[in-house]
């Protein structure tokens, strides 16, 4: 069984999602970071960074119990441990992990700080705002010219590069863009909001007990 701590963040579904899809028995432990929660000691000790989500699974690969933490490593884990969303040959499993390696490294950080800076810093600076929403533009462009060639983002099967990246790039127009100008990323998004268990991965906290 599998013990995952989160909360309703891009991050968080990620995790949630991912269980969704593979099917892997899990217990969903809420960590509400609007009250500081990631911060109890208790919570420190699986996840030394305070952050969410982190995962114990109590059937670790040498039998023993494993805590992950990061949620591009617990997709990984997650991936090899189902056997599903990551393929085996090795051009086909680099291309996917440069698409994840990709939402993690710029997907995540800069929709981070267009979030921050245009939604909850107590001052609006027209420099951060115009930096990170214009850097937003450029890896939806990016996407954009991919999705142009590709049915998904690692290639043409549904992976957790998709899986990392939807739950940040969904609400785009949230972030200052105009999705009229993003027709192959809208064609990717409505077609993995389209899946059950993405639909079972978002509702997951509100399911939870």
């Amino acid at each position: 069984m599998i013990d995952l701590y989160s909360w309703a963040t891009p991050n968080g579904h990620k995790a949630h999602i991912m269980l969704a899809e593979t099917g892997l028995p899990y217990r969903l432990h809420k960590v509400d970071i609007g009250k500081g929660e990631q911060f109890r000691p208790e919570y420190l000790k699986v996840n030394p960074n305070s952050k969410i989500p982190a995962i114990v699974d109590e059937d670790g690969p040498d039998g023993r119990p494993i805590t992950i933490f990061e949620s591009g490593a617990i997709l990984i884990y997650l991936a090899e441990k189902s056997g599903k969303f990551l393929p085996t040959s090795p051009r086909r499993r680099y291309d996917v992990l440069q698409w994840l390696m990709f939402q993690m490294s710029s997907i995540g950080p800069m929709y981070g700080q267009a979030w921050h800076f245009r939604s909850v810093a107590p001052d609006r600076l027209p420099y951060a705002v115009d930096r990170y929403t214009n850097e937003v533009t450029r890896l939806l462009r990016v996407m954009e010219q991919r999705l142009k060639d590709s049915a998904y983002l690692g290639d043409a099967e549904y992976s957790i590069a998709d899986i990392a990246a939807w739950p940040w790039v969904k609400g785009s127009e949230k972030y200052g863009q105009d999705m009229r100008d993003f027709p192959n990323v809208t064609r990717w998004i409505n077609t993995i909001a389209a899946r059950p268990a993405v639909q079972r991965g978002l509702n997951a906290l509100s399911a939870a007990a």
